[in-house]
Protein backbone atom coordinates (compact mmCIF):
# COMPACT_ATOMS: atom_id res chain seq x y z
CA UNK A 1 0.00 0.00 0.00
CA UNK A 2 3.15 2.38 0.55
CA UNK A 3 2.08 4.01 3.84
CA UNK A 4 5.09 4.61 5.73
CA UNK A 5 4.94 4.72 9.83
CA UNK A 6 6.30 8.40 11.03
CA UNK A 7 6.93 7.95 15.09
CA UNK A 8 6.27 11.36 16.86
CA UNK A 9 7.63 12.11 19.82
CA UNK A 10 6.45 11.78 22.93
CA UNK A 11 4.41 14.87 24.53
CA UNK A 12 4.82 16.75 21.26
CA UNK A 13 1.26 17.54 20.03
CA UNK A 14 2.77 19.73 17.49
CA UNK A 15 3.90 17.14 15.65
CA UNK A 16 0.78 15.20 15.01
CA UNK A 17 -1.85 18.06 14.00
CA UNK A 18 -4.48 15.76 12.46
CA UNK A 19 -4.59 13.68 15.73
CA UNK A 20 -5.33 16.84 17.86
CA UNK A 21 -7.86 18.22 15.68
CA UNK A 22 -10.09 14.77 16.11
CA UNK A 23 -9.62 15.11 19.50
CA UNK A 24 -10.23 18.68 19.86
CA UNK A 25 -13.30 18.20 17.99
CA UNK A 26 -14.65 15.19 19.86
CA UNK A 27 -14.05 17.12 23.59
CA UNK A 28 -15.25 20.23 22.45
CA UNK A 29 -18.57 18.47 20.21
CA UNK A 30 -19.33 16.34 22.80
CA UNK A 31 -17.44 15.41 25.74
CA UNK A 32 -17.62 19.07 27.18
CA UNK A 33 -21.54 18.65 26.89
CA UNK A 34 -22.16 14.90 28.75
CA UNK A 35 -21.53 14.00 32.27
CA UNK A 36 -19.78 10.69 31.63
CA UNK A 37 -21.00 7.80 34.49
CA UNK A 38 -18.95 5.40 33.73
CA UNK A 39 -16.48 3.62 31.24
CA UNK A 40 -19.44 1.79 29.59
CA UNK A 41 -21.43 4.83 29.35
CA UNK A 42 -18.39 7.00 27.78
CA UNK A 43 -18.21 3.97 25.28
CA UNK A 44 -21.72 4.40 24.58
CA UNK A 45 -21.45 8.07 23.48
CA UNK A 46 -18.52 7.96 21.92
CA UNK A 47 -19.77 5.19 19.30
CA UNK A 48 -23.01 7.49 19.28
CA UNK A 49 -21.07 10.66 18.55
CA UNK A 50 -18.61 8.91 15.82
CA UNK A 51 -21.59 7.46 13.97
CA UNK A 52 -23.18 10.98 13.92
CA UNK A 53 -19.56 12.55 12.96
CA UNK A 54 -19.34 10.23 9.98
CA UNK A 55 -22.70 10.40 8.56
CA UNK A 56 -23.96 12.96 9.29
CA UNK A 57 -21.77 16.12 10.65
CA UNK A 58 -20.39 18.30 7.79
CA UNK A 59 -17.00 18.73 6.98
CA UNK A 60 -15.59 21.91 5.01
CA UNK A 61 -13.01 19.82 3.56
CA UNK A 62 -15.48 17.06 1.72
CA UNK A 63 -17.42 20.14 0.10
CA UNK A 64 -19.98 20.54 3.28
CA UNK A 65 -20.34 16.55 3.17
CA UNK A 66 -19.77 13.93 5.25
CA UNK A 67 -17.11 11.34 5.20
CA UNK A 68 -19.85 8.62 4.20
CA UNK A 69 -21.92 10.45 1.56
CA UNK A 70 -25.50 10.88 1.71
CA UNK A 71 -28.28 11.29 -1.05
CA UNK A 72 -28.90 14.61 -1.87
CA UNK A 73 -32.97 14.85 -1.57
CA UNK A 74 -34.59 17.79 -3.19
CA UNK A 75 -37.50 20.20 -1.89
CA UNK A 76 -40.26 18.61 -3.79
CA UNK A 77 -39.46 15.73 -1.57
CA UNK A 78 -41.26 17.06 1.69
CA UNK A 79 -41.17 18.75 4.74
CA UNK A 80 -37.23 18.80 6.97
CA UNK A 81 -37.52 16.86 10.09
CA UNK A 82 -34.67 16.22 12.66
CA UNK A 83 -33.89 13.28 14.69
CA UNK A 84 -32.43 13.73 18.27
CA UNK A 85 -28.83 12.40 18.03
CA UNK A 86 -26.99 12.18 21.80
CA UNK A 87 -30.15 12.94 23.89
CA UNK A 88 -30.41 15.79 21.15
CA UNK A 89 -27.24 17.76 21.79
CA UNK A 90 -26.95 16.75 18.48
CA UNK A 91 -29.44 16.59 15.13
CA UNK A 92 -29.35 14.76 11.95
CA UNK A 93 -31.56 16.58 9.43
CA UNK A 94 -33.76 14.56 6.29
CA UNK A 95 -37.06 15.45 4.61
CA UNK A 96 -39.62 13.00 5.07
CA UNK A 97 -41.49 11.60 2.07
CA UNK A 98 -44.88 13.89 1.17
Amino acid sequence: MGIEQIVTAPRSPWQNGYCERVIGTIRQECLDHVIVLGERHLKRVLKEYLVYYHESRTHLGLEKDSPEPRAIQGQDVGPVDSKPVLGGLHHRYYRKAA
